[in-house]
């Protein structure tokens, strides 16, 4: 990945320089974004988003309540690749599968209370994200399924129970366990319905469907009970239940709805992110909290977008070679 990235930036220098000897100064940017070859729209939840302070600076003003950051893998692909597209990123964190295909959404910005507030919330809706593509739309990069699944809601539940437990046995999957199938079935069915929408709006678009990383290490021992800054008062068993039974079977989800549309296709982040977890010393996805206490509620940092944008800005570049 490394020598690919080289690739870009010399080719990215090279193009700079050649239009920069023959375009006057004060019409080069008008110039570059009027010379991209390919419409590329990206669509997603706050995992594409960015979300968090650790994923980057926000890049909307005013602010909308999607909370886009500059250091998403959408915004990194956008200055990797010179022009070569033109993004439109409508990405927005906590958009659920719905909120991408035909339901407009509201935004929550920074808003969880208790435990902070958003002087700006609340947030007028923003339309559903599959408008922003079009009959000349190229490329399309989704990655969404963790908030129709209730990812969020279960990581607020599993350290209250693992807290009431003393941390032992596996609370949260005694009382949720027997209700994951369902919402895979309902991430898969709303899936599919989302490729078809998107594909009938843009029809010669290649879909990229974009994958979750890995988040719960295989050895949940290293995550320390109790650490805010990986997973809280979440018991070791749990740990394991949500790695094995629910996240590695969401990203099968999506890999699967993915292979029943020929012109989408999966973008694996999961194994090559598997050494890099929240509770790795080198993680790409921090955990609750980001020191020094900065809320990340378990979301990919600007490590974590660059390894996504490398995978996916690869994807792209073959889907239109």
């Amino acid at each position: 990945m490394a020598r690919f990235r080289t690739r870009l930036a010399l080719l990215g220098s090279a193009v700079a320089l050649t239009a920069g000897a023959f375009v006057p100064a004060q019409l080069a940017g008008a110039q570059s974004a009027a010379a991209a070859d390919f419409q590329w729209v990206a669509l997603g939840d706050s995992y594409t988003a960015g979300v968090i302070r650790a994923a980057g600076d926000p890049i909307d003003y005013p602010r909308d309540g999607c909370e886009r950051t500059d250091r998403s893998y959408p915004q990194v692909i956008d200055r990797d690749l010179y022009g070569l597209f033109d993004l439109t990123n409508v990405s927005c964190g906590a958009a659920t599968i719905e909120d991408v295909t035909d339901e407009a959404q509201y935004p929550i910005g920074r808003h969880l209370p208790p435990i902070s507030e958003d002087p700006d919330y609340p947030f007028p809706p923003v339309p559903p994200q599959s408008e922003a593509v079009g009959p000349d739309t190229d490329a399309i990069t989704v990655g969404v399924g963790g908030n129709t699944l209730g990812f969020a809601d279960i990581l607020a539940k599993c350290p209250q129970l693992g807290g009431e437990s003393g941390g032992e046995g596996t609370p949260c999957k005694d009382a949720l366990g027997e209700g994951i199938q369902a919402r895979l079935d309902k991430v898969s069915r709303e899936y599919d319905r989302m490729l078809t929408v998107l594909h009938e709006r843009a029809p010669k678009a290649k879909i990229l469907t974009v994958g979750y990383p890995t988040i719960v290490p295989q050895d949940a021992s290293k995550c320390g009970y109790g650490d805010l800054t990986k997973f809280g008062t979440i018991t070791k068993g749990d740990l394991d239940w949500l790695r094995r039974d629910v996240l590695e079977p969401l990203n099968k989800t999506i890999e699967n709805s993915a292979g029943t549309q020929d012109a989408a296709s999966f973008i694996n982040l999961y194994t090559p992110s598997q050494d890099h977890s929240v509770c790795d010393d080198s993680k790409w996805v921090e955990g609750f909290v980001t020191l020094p206490e900065q809320l990340s509620f378990v979301h990919p940092n600007a490590l974590g977008h660059r390894n996504a944008a490398d995978y996916v800005e690869e994807a792209m570049l073959n889907a239109i070679s």
